[in-house]
């Protein structure tokens, strides 16, 4: 059932627009003793998430008894991102998830279901995975809060998602992302409908219906001056309010380039972007615009580590993004890749598979990243300094520029919130 809809691509939502129409659904809901909301993390802070829970926490008072923020495998949210993305929400409501230790399974999809929808891509049972307090905190109302968009593991990222992946357990994470990498990324990324998400929805439908989950969402981009617009709130508890958000976001994020691109230049916001781990958006998000031949170049100044948990960030400077063939034999090799899935398939994810160069601009302090630890792992280094002038970084604007000297590039603010592609790349 849908509670409340509103959104296309002219629709600037504000905060009262927010505020409005979250307590419009909130009232259809009735009365409720004891929520929990699980917005996404600081990573995902342009999403309005914070602000809508704060306005959940404003509607129910007391009565909202935690918020569990979707962590995902991502590190605990420091005091001052709690505070810039959650305002007045107290901080005695928050949960730290724990991916590994603190989270029940609830069932199995059958592994003849996963194959079926992977076309024979992987053949393993995929656990249902939750945080437990979700399963057994006694909540009559789970607010589940966040960004539709695009998203390189599940097609759009979002609605289950938010609950299976951000408050999900080692096993369902790692198989999840390597189901997406074993059948390919470039066939799901930008849809709505793909293997991943059929077996999201599968787990919502038949292993853990019995949640009581009720899905806000945004639909967030940069409009055509550069500025962040939120285009579209989406309130239910079934997948039609994901698909009416998705339909939007295709609209609104998505963007279709009339030529391959030969150099694309990414900033990756230092609030936000301190691992390849995420950083590597820039990559996922731009490759299905990218030339053959073509160079990504990566501004990074806050990057001090690949992963941002420890095993996995020892896992990719053991193993590298060297592409999709090395990296499937590694992990038929090495138990501890198999253990692992997914680290393998963000290692899949992170390279380009010898199509174009990347190279990682890192920060110049003593925490970021070295020249020597960018190419370790099989990106190239440039001094950011040096590049940041090379192309006029304070006046470069959204998409195409031309510079002084001629040459063309092609400039993204922050890849979160796109998803760029040339047609001979993708497929509707």
């Amino acid at each position: 059932m849908i509670y409340y809809q509103k959104g296309s691509p002219e629709t600037d939502l504000k905060a009262n627009d927010l505020r409005d129409g979250l307590f419009i659904a909130l009232n259809k809901l009735g009365k409720k003793k004891k929520v929990v909301a699980v917005p996404p993390d600081f990573t995902r802070f342009p999403s309005r998430a914070g602000e809508l829970t704060e306005y959940a926490w404003e509607y129910y008072g007391e009565y909202m008894t935690d918020v569990l923020p979707a962590l995902g495998t991502h590190t605990a949210m420091t005091e001052e991102q709690l505070i810039k993305m959650f305002g007045k929400v107290p901080r005695d409501l928050i949960r730290v998830h724990d991916w590994r230790n603190e989270v029940v399974t609830l069932g199995q999809v059958p592994a003849e279901y996963v194959k079926e929808v992977t076309d024979g891509a992987v053949d393993f049972e995929w656990p249902v995975q939750v945080n437990k307090l979700l399963q057994d905190g006694g909540h009559d109302l789970i607010l589940s809060i966040g960004q539709v968009v695009p998203h390189e593991v599940v097609g759009i990222a979002n609605y289950n998602k938010n609950i299976f992946v951000g408050t999900g357990g080692s096993e369902g994470i790692n198989k999840s992302h390597f189901i997406g990498a074993a059948y390919g990324m470039e066939k799901m990324m930008g849809r709505s409908d793909t293997p991943v998400r059929r077996i999201f929805n599968y787990a919502s439908e038949k292993i853990a219906s019995h949640l009581p989950i009720v899905y806000v969402l945004t639909v967030v981009g940069l409009n055509k001056e550069g500025r962040l617009q939120t285009y579209g709130l989406y309130i239910g508890d079934d997948h039609e309010v994901f698909n009416i958000a998705a339909k939007l976001s295709l609209e609104v994020n998505f963007e279709m380039v009339d030529k391959p691109l030969n150099k694309v230049l990414v900033w990756l916001d230092p609030t936000e972007f301190k691992s390849t781990w995420l950083g590597n958006k820039s990559v996922y998000r731009t490759r299905m615009a990218i030339a053959d031949g073509g160079e990504l170049i990566v501004l990074a100044p806050a990057l001090k580590e690949f992963g941002e948990d420890k095993e996995i960030d020892r896992l990719i400077r053991k193993y590298g993004y060297f592409g999709t063939p090395a990296t499937l034999k590694a992990t038929k090799e090495n138990k501890e890749l198999q253990d692992n899935l997914g680290a393998a398939a963000h290692l899949i994810h992170g390279s380009s598979e010898g199509r174009f160069s990347i190279t990682y601009c890192p920060g110049k302090g003593k925490e970021n990243l070295t020249k020597e630890e960018i190419e370790s792992v099989g990106f190239k280094w440039a001094d950011i300094d040096e590049v940041m002038q090379k192309y006029n970084f304070d006046s470069l604007h959204e998409g195409f520029n031309t510079l002084p000297d001629g040459e063309e590039i092609f400039y993204v603010s922050n890849p979160a919130l796109g998803l760029w592609a040339h047609r001979d790349r993708f497929e509707f």
